[in-house]
């Protein structure tokens, strides 16, 4: 269901301003926050530093989670740009796939992993501000299964990011179509 509002009754050619501000602080956060993981579980050793990645990974997906939020209200608010005009058939149905992937891993990552440390038994310091209660009791059986799964999880949106990026680029420095002017602030 759409919320029709004044706003967003009208076509708009480019993203609003909060939702652009929004795009660049959560790309920002996811990036640091894959980066971490990835660098926590493969390169970092057992330590302080490891323990710091943790602890700003969990806190960084909580405030994903809570941004997403946010930017799905702004947007059902404020509405959209339908898609660019001059994309190819590929493009558009490439753009609108990732989109809805990305959303949905903006949502679902942050949740897995919240579920998988409950589960472990932990809980989520939001940089050391206020903790997050555990959304289910202590099962180290389904921890192992749903942090695997939020791994290959991670693994997926960085490739999805990775294609967005690159299509944003593309869009910029190739095609020089103003697709990528939608959404700078």
């Amino acid at each position: 269901m759409t919320v029709q509002t004044p706003q967003a009754a009208t076509v708009r050619q480019s993203y609003s301003g909060p939702a652009k501000w929004l795009h660049w602080i959560m790309a920002t956060l996811i990036l640091v926050g894959i980066t971490a993981g990835i660098a926590m579980k493969n390169f970092v050793p057992e330590g302080p530093l490891q323990s710091s990645l943790y602890a700003n990974h969990e806190a960084i997906g909580f405030l994903v989670l809570v941004l997403v939020t946010v930017r799905i209200l702004v947007r059902l608010w404020l509405g959209a740009p339908r898609p660019a005009p001059g994309l190819t058939r590929f493009e558009r149905i490439a753009s609108i796939s990732v989109h809805h992937l990305l959303y949905l891993l903006m949502v679902a990552l942050p949740i897995g992993g919240w579920l998988a440390l409950s589960a472990y038994g932990n809980h989520i310091s939001v940089f050391g501000l206020f903790e997050v209660p555990a959304l289910i009791g202590r099962d180290e059986k389904l921890s192992e299964t749903l942090f695997k799964l939020h791994g290959i999880g991670g693994l997926f949106a960085a490739a999805l990011v990775v294609a967005h990026i690159g299509g944003g680029l593309m869009h910029l420095i190739i095609k020089r179509d103003g697709v990528f002017q939608r959404m700078w602030p």
